[in-house]
């Protein structure tokens, strides 16, 4: 068995892998990945699955502050001519996406890691495996334990104006978050509590992982971020705790990775193996012991201690492939708008 710490031993900073297998004489091709999994995890799986089949990755990663979107589009650009063969996404919203503009092409692993199919499309043209959460990260110097946040609506608590932050929800898992409270809440209660925001003074950074880094140096006192950045703080032995919110309500939302096959792609055979790798319990492990911490979707993954289990959180409910749409409208729309007045008051 195996992890990303071990991997990570493995090197590789170049955006061409090669390990110099002896497999590699057999000229098994290559197969090229876009992905908005943060490098750092992402590509000592990349390097595992290139050691063990003789196939060559090329990766090609999303930058923190355009996380997803930006991978997206190229996408969405390369639709007639496709470059890649794989999208591993950080959440299935986007998978939703591509599906719906026709980049996508439906390809069933054999062993998938969602062997219940919820996090999954049903006409199988993302597939889903390990989950992240989306969390309230509070400094607990700032906040005494009995004084915590329960909800994200401590968000718009007026006691806590100017203390709280978010990233831009244009991007990565905060906009797939922003599209789920619409659908959970409705138009009318979720453009309030977005208002309620800028009026709170809650503050717009760059990305999740700036909120982790602001909140762990005390600048604010809660933020709304990821368990995989969450996680590297508590590692970092920084002074937060993590709240699954709202808990007795509507219920964290979980993001899990998506697996999609490109349609057209130039590799599609590797990318239909690489999408079977990326199923296997090795490397679902190997995302929940590193520091990313993601939770394994397929049952008799262990898990770590500080890792919690699907078992125990209370999931938000909602349509994942429906998001898609909804996403698309809120960044042209609503979204576009609250972003430009939250950055032009």
């Amino acid at each position: 068995m195996f992890s990303l710490k071990h991997w990570a031993a493995l090197g590789g900073a170049a955006l061409l892998i090669s390990c110099g297998d002896s497999d590699r004489d057999k000229d098994l091709g290559q197969v090229v990945v876009y992905t908005s999994v943060d490098d750092v995890f992402a590509r000592p799986v990349c390097e595992q699955f290139e050691k063990e089949s003789g196939i060559k990755v090329l990766i090609v990663p999303d930058t923190e502050e355009t996380k997803s979107t930006g991978l997206l589009n190229r996408l969405i650009a390369e639709k007639n001519r496709p470059q890649a063969d794989v999208f591993w996404s950080g959440d299935p919203v986007r998978a939703a996406i591509l599906k719906a503009k026709g980049v996508s092409a439906p390809y069933r692993p054999a062993k998938p890691a969602d062997a219940s199919g919820a996090f999954s499309d049903p006409d199988g043209h993302w597939s889903a495996l390990s989950a992240r959460a989306r969390v309230l990260l509070v400094n607990t110097n700032l906040v005494a334990e009995a004084e915590r946040p329960t909800s994200i609506e401590a968000l718009r608590d007026p006691k806590r104006k100017g203390k709280g932050c978010l990233a831009n929800p244009l991007f990565g898992t905060t906009s797939m978050h922003a599209a789920a409270l619409f659908s959970v809440w409705g138009e009318g209660k979720a453009q309030a509590f977005f208002d309620a925001l800028i009026a709170n003074e809650v503050a717009m950074l760059s990305s999740n992982g700036e909120v982790k880094r602001r909140v762990a140096a005390g600048d604010f006192a809660i933020g709304l971020t990821d368990t995989d950045d969450a996680s590297v703080a508590m590692k970092e032995g920084k002074p937060v705790a993590v709240v699954f919110p709202d808990a007795d309500g509507m219920g964290t939302l979980l993001v899990p990775n998506a697996a999609v096959l490109i349609a057209r792609g130039p590799n599609a055979d590797n990318g239909k193996r690489f999408i079977d790798y990326l199923m296997t319990s090795e490397v679902e492990r190997a995302l929940a012991e590193c520091e990313a911490a993601q939770m394994p979707l397929r049952p008799g993954v262990p898990v770590p201690s500080g890792v919690r289990g699907l078992s125990e959180i209370k999931a938000m409910a909602v349509d994942y492939a429906a998001l898609g749409g909804s996403l698309d409208e809120l960044s042209q729309g609503f979204l576009k708008d609250w972003v430009e007045r939250q950055t032009n008051p």
